[in-house]
């Protein structure tokens, strides 16, 4: 028999967890080498356990499963990571997938979609089910996705030509939290160079008013 997949499941519900691994167990070629609570615990085990497939919870203590995803892709960037959740908006959809996640599977689907979608990944292609893929599905009239407040915030600061260490001094937050958010201001914008969101911020305006002569 081929080598077994190893599969971590991450998700602070134990419930949960135990239901998805018994799920998991019955398949010949899967093995469950772990479940974690949270972000941190599986940052803190993953190299140890070394996983093929991470499942992963979003909304966790301590850190959650964005953070951990970028984290945990840095490191071991052949790692599938798999986002398990019940949240089928398109942000937390687009936001997963612009973090490294291979794969969104809600947890209400058929139990053998979560076998489906691991080897999928598996394969190095996206999986992404039903309810996720309906979500994500261009707007009829081809309007671009709206930029949050945060995001235009962060947008007027990167055109004025800060870095993101002063734009995370600024604002009071973390590095990673303005890569982050330029990451999903670039999507959203369909813009993938600093110069262009420059002349986006000044074709539509976001500069006027702030004294930037550019």
């Amino acid at each position: 028999m081929t080598d077994r997949i190893r599969v971590l499941i991450v998700d602070d519900h134990p419930m949960v967890a135990e239901g998805i691994q018994s799920i998991l167990e019955s398949y010949d070629d899967v093995e469950v080498i772990g479940t974690l609570c949270n972000g941190r615990e599986a940052v803190d085990n993953a190299a140890a356990l070394n996983p093929d497939v991470i499942l992963m919870d979003l909304n966790m203590p301590q850190l959650g499963g964005l953070s951990a995803t970028e984290i945990l892709l840095e490191r071991a960037p052949a790692t599938r990571i798999l986002i398990l959740s019940m949240h089928d908006s398109p942000e937390y959809i687009s936001s997963a997938l612009s973090h490294g996640a291979m794969g969104y599977v809600l947890k209400d689907v058929p139990t053998d979609e979560i076998k489906q979608a691991i080897d999928t990944v598996m394969r190095g292609e996206r999986y992404l089910c039903t309810g996720a893929k309906g979500s994500l599905e261009p707007k009829e009239d081809g309007t671009r996705e709206a930029l949050t407040g945060r995001e235009q915030t962060i947008l007027l600061q990167l055109a004025q030509g800060k870095s993101n260490k002063e734009v995370a001094n600024t604002l009071d937050i973390s590095v990673r939290t303005v890569e982050t958010h330029r990451k999903n201001i670039k999507r959203k914008l369909g813009i993938s160079t600093t110069a262009g969101l420059t002349r986006y911020a000044l074709e539509h305006g976001v500069l006027q008013g702030t004294g930037v002569d550019l």
